[in-house]
């Protein structure tokens, strides 16, 4: 399913489905850290009912699956809700998929206890989805909004696999990352209050082959680009990463959460 929307990328089309088997294989990439930090939490417990918003493929269900929520797992995209199920099927998960777009979304009153939404929140029309969030939760339940990013600025693999990118793709916003709080909208205080904010650095492990599968699988590339593009741009970056990565190498990241509580 195409995708156009003037907030990303100056309004150029991507369509996550081109890139469902890429996302499966290169973007399950989150450190032990990261998940242990959503632990911490309590939100994702045993007993409780939680909607993953922009799952994709279904990562963050599936790794925090074993913690005992209800999960119910959402995306745009059937492509990658397909993949979402044939892994979540594959590792014996009971986790339910849905392919719809967030603001279509129809849950009765009180139905979850945390609304999870990972590496996807700047993509939704927030007049329309938050007060539905709100009566989807249940009296105090929370929004968690979370997001990881590499940082181009402060790793020199990053920052050059970054100006290869905006090489092929020049209305690509996902580029210039720094360190900062997750961004929630001034809109969200008249259903939410905000508990807690959280940002730590993650450096994450790569091959070369994992990098470049990592790379690919971004909106600015294998989501957007022409056959032929992609093809030119796949030739200039496994040539950079010969040139200038060790075999295995880490990238350096940021991750950040915000809490928020239902009013």
């Amino acid at each position: 399913m195409k995708i156009q929307d003037i907030r990303i990328d100056g309004g150029k089309p991507f369509d996550w489905g081109r890139t469902s088997e890429d996302y499966a294989r290169w973007r399950d990439i989150y450190p032990p850290l990261f998940y242990q930090k959503i632990a911490d939490l309590g939100l994702c417990g045993k007993g409780s009912r939680v909607l993953d918003l922009g799952t994709g493929t279904g990562v963050l269900p599936r790794h925090m699956y074993s913690c005992g929520a209800e999960w119910v797992g959402t995306d745009i995209s059937e492509n990658q809700i397909l993949q979402a199920k044939r892994l979540a099927e594959e590792q014996h998960m009971n986790i339910r998929f849905i392919a719809c777009p967030a603001e279509k979304l129809d849950f009765p009153a009180g139905s979850f206890d945390t609304v999870t939404a990972c590496q996807c929140f700047w993509y939704f029309h927030h007049e329309t989805l938050l007060p539905a969030l709100a009566g989807w939760l249940r009296p105090g339940g929370h929004l968690l909004v979370l997001q990881m990013m590499w940082l181009p600025f402060e790793d020199e693999i990053a920052g050059k696999s970054e100006e290869l990118v905006l090489r092929y793709n020049p209305g690509w916003t996902g580029a210039g990352e720094t360190r900062k709080p997750v961004w929630i909208p001034e809109i969200a205080e008249q259903w939410f209050t905000i508990e807690k904010r959280e940002e730590f650095a993650l450096p994450v492990p790569f091959t070369r082959e994992s990098w470049h599968g990592r790379m690919r699988a971004c909106r600015g590339i294998g989501a957007s680009l022409t056959p032929e593009q992609l093809r030119q741009w796949e030739q200039e970056h496994r040539a950079f990463l010969e040139q200038a990565a060790p075999p295995e190498f880490s990238v350096l990241h940021y991750a950040a959460y915000a809490v928020l509580r239902k009013n």
